[in-house]
């Protein structure tokens, strides 16, 4: 049950990322094509939507200890950390490429929207940031 739990943890959070510097990258080729002199701008919102398979990471550090043989708890608290961290992760990168592929879109039309496509960013990115502290929380209880 625990391995499930870190599968989905680390898997889902890294297809997470997967996809949404997909999404950025496709906008950034799109953008390039009218303004080619803010790849810069480009990528750094390309890359926001990857931080959350980092995350997933940082998570499985949380909980390896308990991997080599932890008792029914322990082994049910990490199923349900991999649950939490994966699934809020891949719905944070997924919708935190949204914002950041419609400013790199906003961006290559001209505007100068950097700065405030990056505070945007930052509401979706918040809630990944919370299954980190939400894993080490579960991982204090249960030692």
């Amino acid at each position: 049950m625990a391995y499930v739990g870190v599968v989905l943890m680390v898997g889902l959070a890294g297809i997470a990322s997967a996809v949404g510097t997909s999404i950025t990258g496709q906008a950034a080729v799109g953008a390039m094509k009218k303004n080619s002199g803010a790849f810069g701008s480009y990528m750094i919102l390309s890359a926001l939507p990857g931080s959350q398979g980092l995350y997933g990471f940082v998570c499985f550090f949380m909980v390896q200890g308990f991997l080599s043989s932890p008792s029914m708890l322990q082994a049910a608290a990490v199923l349900g950390a991999g649950i939490l961290v994966g699934m809020v992760n891949l719905a944070a990168s997924i919708y935190q490429a949204k914002v950041c592929a419609n400013g790199i879109a906003a961006i290559g039309n001209g505007h100068d929207v950097m700065g405030k496509t990056l505070i945007l960013a930052a509401f979706p990115e918040l809630y990944a940031i919370l299954t980190v502290a939400a894993t080490f929380l579960i991982a204090n209880i249960v030692r």
